[in-house]
């Protein structure tokens, strides 16, 4: 996943706070057919288990990623970038960040679930090292249209296995 040093955008990712809201509704917005609300962002970020970090540069939020923090992985709800910022390296710190989170002591994988329409986000993250493991049919609320699950692991052995979906972790939209 080469990208040209010139257009390279270092990032600051620090934890979401309240008043980023307004720039992360309007990434997500332009960034998704079926966007959140920011009820749902609030409702999400609420949770104990549930963390939202900003990509931050030039005092702008350039992207963000909602994930929940399980006993043995993390868990991707949301992650997008602003339009204006993407193929900059934007996506690739903050799994990066992600990335360093993990320890094959106790959290070894990251997964999201990714829309079958998504070409963009599932060619980033298998960039990023993470594997189709198990398409989910009809996955989604909104829409009859399946989703990949996709994995990160650590561990490269773990890398094939069908892990087993947790009814829990189903996200719609």
């Amino acid at each position: 996943m080469a990208v040209d040093q010139q257009t390279q955008l270092r990032v600051h990712i620090r934890w979401m706070i309240r008043r980023d809201m307004t720039e992360v509704l309007d990434i997500e917005r332009s960034a998704f057919e079926f966007p959140w609300f920011e009820e749902e962002f609030i409702r999400c970020l609420r949770q104990r288990n549930c963390i939202g970090m900003v990509a931050e540069h030039a005092e702008r939020v350039v992207g963000f990623m909602i994930y929940e923090l399980h006993k043995t992985r993390l868990h991707i709800l949301n992650f997008a970038v602003a339009a204006d910022c993407r193929r900059r390296g934007v996506g690739r710190q903050m799994i990066e960040k992600l990335i360093s989170k993990l320890s094959s002591q106790r959290r070894t994988r990251i997964s999201l679930e990714v829309r079958e329409t998504n070409l963009a986000a599932q060619v980033f993250f298998r960039a990023a090292g993470f594997k189709a493991t198990t398409v989910l049919h009809e996955f989604y609320e909104d829409s009859p249209e399946d989703a990949y699950l996709m994995q990160y692991c650590c561990q490269p052995e773990l890398a094939n296995m069908i892990l087993p979906i947790n009814r829990i972790d189903r996200l719609a939209g």
